[in-house]
């Protein structure tokens, strides 16, 4: 296997020797402010339309910037660069960043990278260096978090069954409701990595954070709700134009790693903790491939397919197919007439998904959707018949309506994403997103979520209006959040009482200013927690619907600058 692998990288290398030498240096997924506003410059007309924005970082190269983090410098030079010989490299100073972060009643938030679900406070520091000689890059970037991760009320289910059915959900994943009974730090190597690059073709080892998919606030199979992980990529590092379109695309094989706490961490210990089964204490290799299309015919459209799949390296084999199956054979007979067996899916944890992102400059809007399962079809006949089976999606559009001459526009978005069990569960039983009986870590690392950082089960819509200009953002994001109803329906087994349904509704109040060097963000989050841990109190007496609410208000403030030197 190894050898195959060393030679679709040194492929790939030779093919890309052929081809243009340009910056390598890419946008670390959760930059402030810079984010999400080169895809905003790409609906009004300023970013080639080539560029999917489906597969995240983002070179320079790509958006066509001499620095990515002063887009608007007319002279395209850094001002961060310590040395610079034209043709041959560059060193630079990357921004200091730092991020501040309290949370009042209970754990909320996703898309934070190091950052973990915390009650208190919490912060976030990092800076570093990116250097380039001819075709190599280092970008040296790690990443430093504390969180003082407070104590607050966990679930306690009332019986011996909602506990029992309450672990059943967490022994297969590794999601802790707290890290720890103490203050939680960790100095990670952040969004770091080690390239060489010939454009359009990049190949290295990172530890960066990755999105894959069309999705703003949520994707199905990357995004950077968790600390990026240890993979070798091999992937464009800008759109390769062909006679029928331009494609993107990118190959990882990375090892992801527990987080080391069990599911309940309580002041109070509780008569249930027997239920827990802890975790093999085995390592997890992760395989992953994603590929986009935009056909020349169809200007904006892009077109795409992402797999990716999580295997304890106890089980796995040393073929091709073990490494890379979307590379290799099948691994199951495609004339199955049945579930497919632990045998047939070599007890991998395993995830695919198609989307698409159709971008209208004239209109200044975006539409897109990503559709995804978790667990493969019989056959092609069931894969179009039972389309609802283990699926999960995201679907959203974005409008930015000019003001005052163009050089103000507001805003306005909307996104949903379902990661719920549908009505084939209760025919064919399958897992929840996420988690898995094989895998028992799920599709984690570091005890927090690779995909959409809202949880397994849970469904989210999500409206947006903001005032923008420039990099200068004013706004509000409204949610409803349905908490993990995968779980309550499990719960539902044991008390048939469907009003305990926990949803967050929350109004984040935004804020993202650009100052001379600075960049500051600060945002101001309401949520309120209707039936809390899936709780109500009967009311005397009364009737079904006459009960008292068991809601919990819920604060989050944050408070971040980034520094350009």
């Amino acid at each position: 296997m190894r050898t195959a692998l060393y030679i679709l990288i040194f492929s790939l290398f030779f093919l890309g020797s052929f081809s243009e030498r340009s910056r390598a240096q890419g946008l670390p997924l959760g930059t402030p402010v810079l984010d999400d506003y080169y895809r905003r410059l790409q609906l009004l007309g300023q970013v080639d339309s080539t560029l999917s924005f489906n597969i995240r970082p983002i070179t320079a190269s790509a958006l066509g910037v001499g620095d990515l983090y002063w887009p608007d410098s007319a002279s395209g030079r850094s001002h961060s660069v310590v040395w610079q010989k034209e043709g041959e490299g560059i060193v630079q100073l990357l921004p200091v960043i730092w991020q501040n972060q309290y949370t009042s009643g209970f754990p909320t938030g996703y898309n934070d990278g190091p950052m973990i679900p915390n009650v208190g406070y919490q912060t976030l520091f990092s800076a570093g260096f990116y250097a380039q000689y001819k075709f190599l890059s280092i970008q040296f970037r790690p990443e430093i978090v504390y969180a003082q991760n407070k104590s607050y009320p966990i679930f306690t289910g009332g019986s011996e069954n909602a506990m029992r059915v309450w672990y059943d959900f967490y022994n297969n994943i590794d999601m802790p409701t707290r890290f720890g009974e103490n203050g939680y730090f960790r100095f990670l190597p952040g969004q770091s990595s080690i390239r060489a690059t010939f454009d359009p073709v990049s190949v290295g080892f990172s530890t960066e954070n990755l999105w894959w998919g069309p999705g703003i606030h949520n994707s199905l199979l990357m995004s950077n709700t968790a600390p990026g992980f240890p993979h070798i990529t091999v992937n464009s590092s800008k759109p390769i134009r062909s006679n029928i379109g331009s494609f993107e695309g990118q190959v990882i094989a990375g090892g992801l790693t527990g987080s080391g706490f069990a599911p309940r961490q309580s002041d109070q210990a509780t008569a249930f903790d027997y239920l827990y089964e802890p975790k093999p204490d085995d390592s997890r290799y992760i395989g992953g491939a994603i590929f986009s299309y935009q056909p020349k015919w169809v200007p904006g459209l892009s077109l795409g397919v992402s797999q990716s799949f999580v295997v304890y390296r106890d089980s796995m084999g040393s073929g091709l197919n073990d490494f890379l199956p979307f590379l290799g054979p099948s691994s199951r007979n495609s004339s199955s007439q049945g579930p497919v067996s632990r045998e047939e899916r070599r007890n991998r944890d395993r995830y695919s998904s198609f989307f698409a992102r159709w971008v209208l400059p004239s209109g200044k809007a975006e539409f897109y959707a990503e559709y995804g399962r978790n667990e493969p079809a019989w056959n092609g006949r069931d894969k179009m018949v039972e389309m609802d089976h283990s699926r999960a999606y995201v679907l959203g559009f974005r409008k930015l309506v000019p003001m005052r001459a163009g050089t103000e526009h507001l805003q306005v978005g909307f996104e949903l994403t379902q990661l719920d069990k549908t009505r084939t569960y209760r025919v064919r039983p399958y897992e929840s997103w996420y988690s898995n009986s094989m895998v028992r870590h799920g599709y984690t690392h570091l005890g927090q979520l690779l995909g959409a950082g809202i949880g397994p089960g849970s469904n989210v819509q999500s409206l947006t209006v903001s005032w923008l200009k420039g990099l200068k953002q004013i706004g509000l994001l409204l949610e409803r959040q349905e908490q993990q109803t995968d779980l309550f329906y499990g719960l539902l087994s044991y008390s048939e009482d469907y009003r305990r349904n926990w949803v967050n509704l929350s109004a984040t109040l935004n804020g993202e200013w650009d100052y001379k060097n600075f960049l500051f963000i600060a945002r101001m989050k309401f949520m309120n927690g209707l039936n809390f841990n899936y709780d109500i109190e009967q009311e005397p007496g009364g009737g079904f619907w006459d009960f008292i609410p068991q809601d919990k208000f819920n604060f989050q403030g944050q408070l971040g600058m980034m520094y350009r030197f």
